[in-house]
Parts: C-alpha cells; sequence; structure tokens
C-alpha cells in the first residue's frame, strides 16, 4: 500500500469551455496542456500562474481529439465536420486543412518523428498524412464499422486500430497491410494504444473492461473489469509500468500494472471523464469530461516505481522473444475492484487550488491555402479591368483620331 505522501493530488484546473471535454494532450516541454471539446473550440493552458488562455476558433463542429507534434510546434486536431486541422501555435491562428474523410473523423495521432500523422474516421477508414508536405498518403481499410482510434508505436512501425466492428488491427506501415487481429464478443473498444516500448496493447472497452495484449504472442495477458460504466480513454505512464483510465461512470482510475492491480479512484468530476492523458516527464496527468472542467493531478505515486530501473527497460526489436522483465503476469486473469484500494475525492478541496478560470483570448482561423486562392481571385479580376480599361482607351483614341 502506498502512503499518503505518494498518493495522486488534485493540484489545480482550468475551466473555460461551454461543454464537455472530449480530449487533452500535454506539450513536450510540460509548460502548456491542450483541449478539445463539443464546443468546437481548442484551448491552449499555460501551467505557468496567472497566464492567459487561448481559444482556437476554426473548427464548424464537434472537435473529438487532439494532440501536440513531438516537437511542440505544431497541434493537430480532428473533428465532427470531417477534417482535420493542423495549428501553427501563435495567435496568427494560422492552420492547415486537410479534407480526405467522408464522415467525422474521431483521433489523430503524430508519428513518434513528427514526419506522418494518422486520423480514424466514421467513413470506417484510417488515412496517413505527410506532414512535411502536408498532403494525404495512403488509407487502410478492413473495418467494417466505424473507426474509434488509430495510434502509432513508439518506433512507427505499426499502427493500432480500433473499432466499433468490435476488432482491434495491427497495421504494418510499410506494406500497408493488417498483420494482427484481436476480436471480442462482447463490446468494442473506445481507445486504444501502445505501451511506452511498444510491446503491448491496451484497450479501453464499452464493456466496462481495460484489457491488456501482448503483440508479439497475441496473447491477452491482463483485463481489468474494475469501472461500472464504459471505459472512454487511457493513458499509460512514461515508464510503462501503470495506466490511468477515464470512464462514464465519473471516476478516474489507475491501475499497477506491475503488479496487476487497482491502486487508486479518483474523484473530481461530475459526470462521465471522457480523456485523461499523462505528461510526457509522467509527473502530471489531466482529465476532462462532461463537466467541462480540466483538472491537473500531480502524479507522485510513481516514484515507488522508479527504485526499480530493471522493469523500465526498452524492447529495441518488435521480433525479440519476451521475458520476465515485461508487463506481468504473464498468464490473461481477471483483476476486480479490490477494498485495498484508495479513494480520493479533492471536491471538498477545490477553493483551496490556483486559480482556474485565466483570460482568454481568441485566435481565429487563418487558413493560408484558402487566403492565398482569395487573393490569386481578386488579383486576376484587377488584371481583366485593367486590360478592359486599356482597351476602351485604346478605342476611344481610334475614335478621336478617324474624326480629327
Amino acid at each position: 500500500m502506498a502512503s499518503g505522501l505518494e498518493d495522486p493530488i488534485l493540484e489545480r484546473y482550468f475551466k473555460g469551455h461551454k461543454a464537455a471535454i472530449t480530449s487533452a494532450d500535454f506539450s513536450p516541454n510540460c509548460k502548456q496542456i491542450a483541449t478539445a471539446s463539443w464546443d468546437t473550440f481548442l484551448m491552449l493552458w499555460s501551467l505557468k500562474p496567472h497566464t492567459r488562455a487561448y481559444r482556437y476558433v476554426g473548427h464548424k463542429d464537434v472537435v473529438t481529439s487532439l494532440q501536440f507534434s513531438p516537437q511542440g510546434n505544431l497541434l493537430a486536431s480532428a473533428s465532427r465536420d470531417r477534417t482535420v486541422r493542423l495549428w501553427v501555435l501563435d495567435r496568427k491562428g494560422k492552420s492547415s486543412e486537410f479534407k480526405a474523410h467522408t464522415a467525422p473523423v474521431r483521433s489523430v495521432d503524430f508519428s513518434a518523428d513528427g514526419q506522418f500523422l494518422v486520423t480514424a474516421s466514421e467513413d470506417k477508414s484510417i488515412k496517413v498524412w505527410s506532414m512535411y508536405r502536408q498532403r494525404f498518403l495512403y488509407s487502410l481499410y478492413r473495418h467494417t464499422h466505424w473507426v474509434r482510434c488509430a495510434k502509432y508505436s513508439p518506433d512507427g512501425r505499426l499502427i493500432v486500430s480500433c473499432s466499433e466492428d468490435k476488432t482491434i488491427k495491427i497495421w504494418d506501415t510499410t506494406s500497408k497491410q493488417c498483420v494482427n487481429n484481436f476480436s471480442d464478443s462482447v463490446g468494442f473498444a473506445n481507445f486504444v494504444d501502445f505501451n511506452p516500448n511498444g510491446t503491448c496493447i491496451a484497450s479501453a472497452g464499452s464493456d466496462y473492461a481495460v484489457k491488456i495484449w501482448d503483440i508479439r504472442m497475441n496473447k491477452l495477458l491482463q483485463h481489468y473489469q474494475v469501472h461500472s460504466c464504459g471505459v472512454n480513454c487511457l493513458s499509460f505512464h512514461p515508464l510503462g509500468n501503470s495506466l490511468v483510465t477515464a470512464s462514464s461512470d465519473g471516476t478516474v482510475k489507475i491501475l499497477d500494472l506491475v503488479e496487476g492491480r487497482l491502486i487508486y479512484t479518483l474523484q473530481g468530476h461530475t459526470g462521465p471523464v471522457f480523456t485523461v492523458s499523462f505528461s510526457k516527464d509522467g509527473e502530471l496527468f489531466t482529465s476532462g469530461g462532461a463537466d467541462a472542467q480540466v483538472l491537473i493531478w500531480r502524479t507522485n505515486f510513481t516514484r515507488l516505481h522508479c527504485k526499480d530501473p530493471k522493469r523500465n527497460l526498452k524492447r529495441l526489436h518488435f521480433e525479440a522473444s519476451p521475458h520476465l522483465l515485461d508487463i506481468y503476469p504473464r498468464s490473461p486473469h481477471s483483476h476486480e475492484d479490490r477494498r485495498e484500494t484508495i479513494e480520493i475525492n479533492p471536491k471538498l478541496e477545490v477553493m483551496d487550488l490556483q486559480s482556474s478560470s485565466p483570460p482568454v483570448v481568441d485566435v481565429l482561423s487563418f487558413d493560408s491555402t484558402t487566403t492565398v486562392s482569395i487573393l490569386e481571385q481578386r488579383l486576376s479580376l484587377t488584371e481583366d479591368k485593367l486590360k478592359d480599361c486599356l482597351e476602351n482607351q485604346q478605342k476611344l483614341f481610334s475614335v478621336i483620331q478617324q474624326k480629327s
């Protein structure tokens, strides 16, 4: 059991969105948080006290997903308006709009080197985009229902996707083929992601379950049935030894993947929780949901695991054989909610937290491509008018010379 000093605490919270928060991500330098919402806006929050927040306006419908580029200079967003946007994070609001999907886009994810972006859509497709050329590259088709999420593996060689067809598929980015398939007869996965060393995937299920799969052995390793409603999102700690989950039951839960048990249940939101995300250094994690609040938690508990670096060795090759330093236990078994877990309810302490509603500056989308096109049209019209004027002048001079 962890002592009180290692328990996670609610450090601060932000208010600014007018509707439910659907997605959140920390910047690579851990100084900012970006959030997406049903209110159609993206917001950029600074973790520095007494600093303005920025609201990016451009999408025409619910923003379903967002992510910082690995370099931190760009922000990708997906929307129910069927578009993907790539934002330059400044006050000018410059963004590029990508159109290829024919239905709402559900997720965006950068490759680790920032060269590619993968998107998932209700048009049953997964699409890959080049960030250097900012253009569409190719589609992946095998799902037979809406694709809820698609994520790159840490080495960029694989993509994992989940769909309402109750399957999770693994794709090879070189051959562009589906190389593995996990199916479920009960529910479908709302969210899926690789663990930090790329040997396992975790799924957040509509059947209230969190599952860990070994993609080398094609085997279910762990099955947690700790939520009382659908699980909407999850995030691995950068060390890979713990997992945070968000559920429509209104709770955030933290799982110890080494010991294979639930260790914390966090009560902070009113209503369903839709998103959770660890910071890149693992010191913080954030959660957001139907109450339109962004909660910032300090992790603390990972200090216990940092003393054992052997459990955090990274795998260098996908083909490497499994060994005992991987996620425990090696055999699949269910994990029920246990009495020895700690429940934290910070609602009574909210008044003592740091400022929650910073001043907000609106940043309107400036699409350079569209603007250039309009300017070209105007220049073309101006040139035509000048030609007409010159022709009229020449005709007039001709008439005058004839009369004289």
